[in-house]
């Protein structure tokens, strides 16, 4: 009776369906719902980053972000880019004006995400899982179709998001711009604001040019990489639009 036992368990381990692995856009979605950043496409969000005040509103695809310094006030919309002065508009070369327009972005895309990694311009791609610090991860590759993909659409960037939290954690890009590069960002604190997952980062960067995005996680176990900044939101304030 016993071996009988042992026999019908191991058929109905053979006949269990195997489980679905999830796509990288399932994953992208439940890391979205989880963090809760679903609800940045319809708020108001503050914060300062570096002593600069950054304000963000998004509603039903439209969007107004601002950098506001001393007397300086940078304002991006879906459609423009404008530099105030002491409430006055100046006027800029376009280059200068894409660099801040750029900058602009850059901060406020890196505060809110996994929120943005449905852009119609992101490809996604899942590669194979890692375990960093004992924790398992998905690993998503994002790449940037040319069209509505920005002026650095041929960046690479790498999410690691936990697979029993759907959180992320780590994230990696190469760049192309001033000589292009590479960066690898470890969540350093987590704070939630109105149901929202906010994440400060500390930044590193290789110590060899010879680390592989794909490989830097392991570059950062194995103390291959140099920390050189920290990314800290303070004072992050949330207003949920209706």
């Amino acid at each position: 009776m016993k071996y009988l036992s042992i026999f019908i368990f191991l058929l109905f381990l053979a006949c269990k369906p195997a489980q679905k692995e999830l796509t990288a856009q399932e994953i992208i979605d439940k890391s979205i719902l989880k963090s809760g950043v679903n609800k940045v496409a319809n708020a108001k969000i503050a914060f300062h980053f570096r002593n600069t005040l950054f304000e963000a509103k998004r509603a039903y695809g439209n969007f107004t972000l601002t950098r506001k310094k001393d007397s300086i006030t940078d304002i991006l919309t879906n459609n423009t880019f404008k530099r105030f002065i002491h409430s006055q508009e100046v006027k800029l070369a376009d280059k200068k004006a894409n660099t801040y327009k750029n900058t602009v972005n850059s901060v406020h895309y890196f505060s809110v995400l996994p929120f943005g990694l449905n852009d119609k311009a992101v490809h996604k791609k899942l590669l194979k899982s890692s375990i960093v610090k004992a924790k398992a991860y998905y690993k998503i590759q994002i790449t940037f179709a040319e069209e509505g993909g920005g002026e650095d659409f041929n960046d690479t960037f790498i999410y690691w998001i936990g697979k029993k939290d759907f959180l992320v954690d780590y994230l990696a890009y190469s760049y192309q711009t001033n000589g292009g590069g590479k960066r690898f960002r470890a969540l350093k604190k987590e704070t939630i604001v109105n149901q929202i997952r906010f994440a400060d980062f500390d930044n590193y960067k290789p110590k060899n040019n010879n680390i592989t995005l794909e490989n830097i996680d392991k570059a950062f176990e194995e103390n291959q990489l140099e920390k050189i900044s920290e990314i800290v939101l303070e004072n992050i304030k949330v207003t949920q639009f209706n």
